[in-house]
């Protein structure tokens, strides 16, 4: 009795049938670039909770996309609060090309130097190093005390992090995925940096690839991919992508000034 509606419905819109779906009975919320902004971030997760909590019966997964670390003033505070957040609800983390370049800063002083001026400074100064003390530090000697400024087990939270998730009809990854090559022969370079092979990629691609690492101005849905890094640190808008069946909407918490506004809306197919 149940199948005889939904078969007139799909009549009625035939290509529903062919939209890209998640796995029946799950919802997935995925977040884009944090960079250190934990005030979003706390108000995402507010607004992730409340809802999942009034939502329709489901199980929820929540994936940030990576680069929780630089650019922002928080990146320690972001760390924390993922792991806090892991702690109540299941968490899955993808590896951005921030968080590597932060972790090879330990073991090369060339990559610190590069790091530093790609918002490693705020990511270092996060954690409770003096700006005046920074700044009477030559880089061999920051070099020497990064592992004592950073407490070993967020370096291990960071290495943990995963390089790319599938669900139905989706793909996760940070920064996109090599066009030229099957999901898994991807190389993990190209799923943390890649930029310019990826985004002017015209051809189909093996799943829906959402992805962060490149900034928008707002989420950009092309079809094969769709975008939802809105560029946190700077914008102030900090987005998640909601998807469930075939369904998609996003939230998004905005920095108004004086306070945090939740915005949500559904996407156009």
């Amino acid at each position: 009795m149940i199948l005889a509606p939904l078969n007139k419905l799909l009549r009625r819109d035939p290509d529903r049938a062919k939209r890209p779906r998640v796995p029946q009975g799950e919802r997935y919320y995925v977040v884009g670039d944090i960079h250190g902004r934990l005030d979003l971030f706390d108000a995402l997760i507010d607004a992730i909770e409340g809802d999942i909590t009034s939502g329709a019966p489901a199980t929820s997964h929540v994936i940030l996309l990576g680069d929780l670390i630089d650019r922002g003033p928080d990146s320690a505070g972001v760390i924390a609060r993922a792991r806090e957040w892991g702690r109540q609800r299941k968490l899955r983390i993808l590896a951005g090309n921030h968080e590597e370049m932060f972790l090879e800063s330990f073991e090369d002083q060339e990559v610190l130097r590069h790091f530093l001026k790609h918002g490693g400074r705020e990511t270092i100064l996060s954690y409770g190093l003096p700006k005046k003390e920074y700044r009477s530090l030559a880089l061999d000697e920051l070099f020497a005390r990064l592992p004592e400024i950073v407490p070993q087990e967020d370096r291990d939270y960071l290495k943990a992090f995963e390089e790319m998730i599938v669900a139905g009809d989706y793909v996760f990854v940070h920064a996109g995925i090599d066009p030229t090559r099957p999901l898994d022969e991807q190389r993990r370079s190209d799923l943390l940096w890649i930029r310019e092979r990826f985004l002017r990629h015209k051809g189909p691609l093996p799943k829906i690839v959402v992805h962060g690492h490149t900034i928008f101005d707002e989420v950009k849905d092309k079809r094969q991919r769709i975008g939802i890094d809105t560029g946190a640190f700077r914008s102030g808008i900090l987005t998640a992508l909601v998807l469930e069946g075939d369904q998609r909407r996003i939230i998004q918490s905005v920095d108004k000034g004086k306070r945090i506004k939740i915005k949500s809306k559904e996407l156009s197919e």
